[in-house]
């Protein structure tokens, strides 16, 4: 289970609530309280339409978080800059989820995981309209693609996730999800998250019919993550790490999960 931690203004879910460094280790670790296995440390959001965080005040941002919650559980680093994940390994991060796919060789050089993310462009562009002609075989390439080049320079823990709601439409994310099993059966160890993620408040919209803001996908979010875990998802990056344990709990098991380590 990998708690999210945004130390950011702008992220779409929670911006600004633990922009505040005491604010953020504290939550870190209710996180690790509720549960959380690794807990994700990201200095620059990456919703759609986001503007990218100078080095230097990304680094002002996640250092000091990661030092301070080093010393009691799994950190990673959510970042695409090879200066912030270095800075954040040197300060006690062992994962570098990487949206860009690139740092492998960082991984490589560090010692430490790597995550390769499928991103279709950037956030500034990656929602004006992405097109597949097939999402699920082209995501599948792409990714055993890198985790390859990973492996290859050294590289010994390499995750692969589909990137739900990055480049894709509400109809490429719930096809990712329906075929999760053949990113499983790459050999490589998948991760997702859907926490929160606009597609959820498309697919079931609120009483009024509006897609549902942020505050009403909780259920949406614990759905698809008990999903992902059943499907062969190794580790799911969630918001809400308490009430995704216990769903974990609940249907692991049934479907012969783990249910504290899905």
């Amino acid at each position: 289970m990998m708690g999210i931690l945004n130390v950011t203004p702008d992220s779409f879910s929670d911006g600004g609530a633990w922009f505040d460094t005491e604010r953020a280790v504290a939550h870190g670790r209710a996180m690790i309280a509720d549960g959380a296995d690794i807990v994700d440390v990201g200095g620059e959001s990456t919703r759609p339409g986001a503007v990218p965080v100078p080095v230097g005040e990304e680094l002002r941002r996640v250092v000091p978080v990661v030092e301070a919650l080093a010393p009691e559980v799994r950190v990673s680093i959510d970042t695409t800059k090879p200066e912030v994940a270095e800075a954040a390994v040197a300060a006690g991060a062992t994962l570098v989820n990487d949206v860009s796919a690139l740092l492998w060789p960082v991984a490589a050089r560090c010692g430490v995981g790597w995550v390769a993310m499928h991103c279709k462009g950037t956030p500034l562009d990656m929602q004006r309209a992405p097109s597949y002609a097939d999402v699920v075989g082209e995501v599948r390439e792409f990714l055993v693609d890198r985790a390859s080049l990973a492996r290859s320079a050294g590289v010994e823990e390499v995750w692969i996730d589909p990137g739900i709601g990055f480049g894709k439409t509400v109809r490429h994310n719930l096809e990712l999800l329906a075929s999760l099993a053949d990113l499983a059966g790459t050999g490589f160890p998948v991760l997702v998250g859907t926490s929160r993620k606009g597609f959820l408040g498309a697919v079931a919209p609120s009483s009024d019919g509006q897609p549902a803001p942020v505050g009403e996908r909780l259920p949406g979010s614990i759905a698809t993550a008990v999903w992902a875990m059943v499907r062969g998802a190794t580790m799911v990056r969630v918001h809400d790490v308490a009430e995704t344990v216990q769903a974990a709990t609940l249907v692991g098991p049934a479907a012969g999960l783990s249910p504290r380590r899905p």
